[in-house]
């Protein structure tokens, strides 16, 4: 057990889908050879395949008397997708009016035929199902956007199923990580995780995963997805920091629920649930009043069944807000201050590093530590 857990709350209300996120974690962290298909951070389309495909089905994480329950690992090319490129380099030189081109000026299907194509057949991807959703339009359909990462276990399954002990809990913030000197590419990890958040790289033969931007957070800097998140979904701090939104969300006010906790890995990330969403349309295109589009049965088995409980609280906060202005909870969810989503205790890893004999490295970036030049930017308010 570590001394300290850091964890994550996304609100799945204000998830856009952008894919800002996905980008920001993808340049900072997973950009070198072997890498081109992780995607450490992905935000998938509920209800869809997801990242890999049907990750949910795949197995992994531990049954009801704790004992790890047999995982299949992913295969690349079928259930991640090989990134594929276009043949840029010969457009130019390419005659789209040659042989193969009917009278219209338009290619035809050929061996040579001209045009824009893909290096490779694509097969599968990240965001293939995007958008597609559940349900017949325009009556019913639905869809939601899911965000996911490492969720950093308590339990982890990737830790248990590892025979080379590569996988280890910081004692410091219980971020998980894998010591590449120690792996050897056995790929047990990714059979072991139920979320299917660990990649192999075939290049180095290790298995590479999300590292909750720990260098980051150790300076006083949020996770690269979290800063960059343009919806503002993402609260990253201590679960014993009364003070921070993420103990409030989860322990306060339990609005916050792990995904899928049924694996048993008592997972560190956690999210608001969808509680919006348009009414239902009958056959005649008139609204079924009470009517919601999502259903309360799938976001019960993303979320278990105190979900029920979760969103009958938040939309008491909606109607408590509209009648007496006040909501602890709102407030929280709004993030009207963006500086204060991220309560990273920069001095708990420098007292740390002092602990240990090292010589704490100075913030690089303050902009994080409450209060810090708002001022001076902003007239004595926060942006």
């Amino acid at each position: 057990m570590s001394k300290r857990q850091l964890a994550m709350v996304m609100d799945l209300n204000k998830c856009i889908g952008c894919q800002t996120c996905t980008v920001a974690c993808k340049t900072q962290w997973t950009n070198r050879n072997g890498r081109e298909y992780m995607y450490w951070n992905n935000v998938e389309t509920y209800p869809g395949e997801g990242y890999p495909k049907k990750w949910m089905e795949l197995g992994g994480g531990f049954d009801a008397a704790g004992d790890l329950k047999d995982g299949i690992i992913p295969n690349i090319q079928a259930d991640y997708g090989v990134p594929w490129d276009y043949n840029y380099e010969s457009l130019a030189s390419q005659n789209l009016l040659g042989k193969d081109a009917d009278k219209d000026g338009y290619s035809v299907l050929g061996a040579t035929t001209p045009g824009f194509h893909p290096t490779t057949q694509p097969t599968w991807g990240p965001n293939w199902d995007e958008d597609e959703g559940a349900g017949n339009f325009p009556s019913d359909n639905y869809f939601f956007y899911l965000p996911r990462i490492c969720n950093h276990c308590t339990n982890p399954g990737c830790l248990s199923a590892c025979p080379r002990d590569a996988i280890f809990k910081r004692d410091e913030d219980g971020v998980v990580l894998v010591d590449l000197d120690r792996c050897q590419g056995y790929r047990y990890c990714i059979a072991g995780c139920p979320y299917k958040k660990i990649y192999f790289n075939p290049k180095i033969s290790k298995s590479e995963k999300c590292i909750l931007c720990f260098p980051r957070v150790e300076v006083g800097l949020p996770p690269a997805c979290a800063q960059q998140c343009v919806g503002r979904i993402r609260f990253v701090g201590f679960l014993d920091d009364e003070e921070s939104q993420v103990y409030k969300l989860v322990k306060k006010h339990k609005v916050a629920l792990p995904l899928r906790s049924d694996y048993g890995t008592q997972p560190n990330i956690y999210y608001i649930p969808p509680t919006e969403s348009p009414a239902k349309f009958d056959e005649n295109g008139k609204i079924i009043e009470g009517s919601t589009r999502v259903p309360m049965e799938e976001l019960e088995a993303l979320f278990g069944k105190e979900v029920h409980e979760v969103v009958k609280t938040l939309k008491a906060e909606q109607a408590k807000r509209k009648e007496t202005g006040e909501s602890e909870i709102l407030d929280l969810l709004i993030s009207y201050h963006h500086s204060e989503m991220f309560r990273l205790d920069n001095n708990y890893y420098q007292e740390v590093a002092k602990a240990k004999g090292q010589n704490p490295l100075a913030p690089i970036d303050t902009r994080y530590i409450k209060g810090k030049n708002t001022k001076v930017l902003f007239g004595g308010g926060h942006h």
